[in-house]
């Protein structure tokens, strides 16, 4: 199990476990954390999953692939640090990863 931090917008933190191999957007899913919607289910087909990843989290993540970089296009404030949480697996190496939900998601 890998821990990781759930932020939401009006900052009440979810600290959870998440079983290697799911995606971020899985274990928010899973552990019903507020404010990741997942309305594709996890195909990179919408932007309701965007999180702000923690600045010092970011680029030890993989690089965001085409479609992902689209599909922020439709995200609620994308900022430089913004990922759709379907987008990253649970690794070891992601062990104490911080992610904050936008205000919305559309």
């Amino acid at each position: 199990m890998v821990k990781i931090t759930y932020v939401e917008f009006g900052g009440t933190e979810h600290v959870v476990d998440v079983e290697e191999g799911l995606t971020v957007m899985e274990g928010a899913r899973d552990n019903g954390i507020p404010g990741i919607e997942a309305d594709c289910g996890g195909a990179c087909a919408c932007s309701t999953c965007h999180v702000y990843v923690d600045p010092a989290w970011f680029d030890k993540l993989p690089e965001r692939e085409a479609m992902e970089e689209d599909m922020l296009d439709f995200a609620f404030e994308p900022k430089e640090t913004s990922r759709l949480t379907c987008q990253l697996k649970v690794t070891p190496e992601l062990e104490g990863l911080r992610v904050q939900m936008p205000e919305k998601q559309v």
